[in-house]
């Protein structure tokens, strides 16, 4: 089931900066990037992280984007996961998968639990612009095409 055009489903989520982050909440100063990924042990979501962190303060200051990343993982992991890529924003802990769950899914693993990928632009009604949810670990949407996607009044910068 797709989300895109729907309303995104709310969540609050204990942060690596302490306290709860609200999607609600982050509405407010403009759209929210939500990024469902893996694990704190996933290589592909460390990369597309990383796109993100790149991009971030731009987002932040010139469009007020938040980037939401939920992982699920304990929170004691994803601080480790912040420290050691030195993203320029917190991670939100999931790791009983309940908000991987209405966004993009979740998969039993070798690592147990995971969510599944996925990529989601919420304006700032709360409706989903953009979804993407990866068809493979490797198959990610990355931060400098949601900052076009953004600034191109969530239309594809490139047309396709």
């Amino acid at each position: 089931m797709s989300l895109e055009g729907e309303t995104a489903p709310e969540f609050a989520l204990e942060s690596t900066s302490g306290g709860e982050v609200s999607l609600e909440d982050t509405l407010d100063s403009g759209p929210t990037v939500v990024l469902v990924n893996r694990g704190h042990w996933c290589s592909f979501c460390a990369e597309q992280l990383a796109t993100f962190s790149r991009v971030f303060e731009d987002l932040r200051f010139n469009d007020g984007v938040d980037v939401l990343p939920v992982v699920t993982s304990e929170l004691p992991k994803l601080v480790e996961m912040r420290d050691r890529f030195d993203y320029d924003f917190q991670l939100l802990a999931d790791p009983d998968g309940e908000v991987a769950e209405r966004y993009s899914g979740t998969e039993e693993t070798s690592h147990g639990l995971t969510g599944v990928a996925g990529t989601y632009v919420v304006d700032t009604d709360g409706v989903v612009r953009y979804e993407q949810v990866a068809d493979r670990p490797d198959d990610r949407t990355y931060g400098n095409w949601v900052r076009y996607f953004i600034r191109n009044d969530f239309e594809d910068p490139f047309g396709e």
